[in-house]
């Protein structure tokens, strides 16, 4: 339970689903001619494990599988390596990172995001759609979009059971 008198269940991955993402994750970095290397596996993994949002000093703490964190640097690469690719999001507000929901590459992200107990749901971003035409329109290209939307989750609304 926390503040909101509840309580509150985050569920990652599966192991056997993880190792499948992993794999799939690999396989479309090669297929582009590029590596996943064992850390950023290792951050790609903690991400699709933890199931929500992970600041990057959790990351750095969890990342030996000794106990020993991992030096920043490392983690922040990968984290970087992983957002360039799509297979993780920055949650700005949060100050924290997700495993991309999605299978393609390049998309805007959305994410809904429970102030009460931090779930956070992607969900198919129609603004970086929207955004394109009046960002084309004046010579800008669109990298990459998220967009934030805090509330609360159907569990921590008032009423709810």
């Amino acid at each position: 339970m926390d503040g909101c008198g509840h309580e509150h269940a985050h569920l990652g991955m599966t192991p056997a689903a993880v190792r499948a993402a992993l794999a799939a994750a690999e396989a479309a970095c090669a297929a582009d001619g590029e590596r996943m290397t064992a850390p950023r596996l290792r951050v790609l993994e903690l991400l699709l494990a933890a199931g929500e949002p992970v600041k990057a000093y959790d990351l750095i703490a969890a990342y030996g599988r000794d106990g020993e964190a991992a030096k920043p640097p490392t983690v922040y690469r990968a984290l970087e390596f992983l957002e360039r690719r799509g297979l993780a999001h920055r949650i700005a507000s949060l100050s924290a990172y997700v495993a991309c929901a999605h299978d393609q590459a390049e998309h805007a992200a959305a994410f809904l995001i429970c102030d009460c107990c931090g779930a956070t749901a992607e969900v198919p971003a129609g603004a970086g759609a929207q955004l394109s035409g009046p960002a084309g329109d004046l010579g800008f290209v669109i990298q990459r979009a998220t967009v934030e939307a805090h509330g609360l989750c159907a569990r921590c609304r008032p009423g709810a059971a």
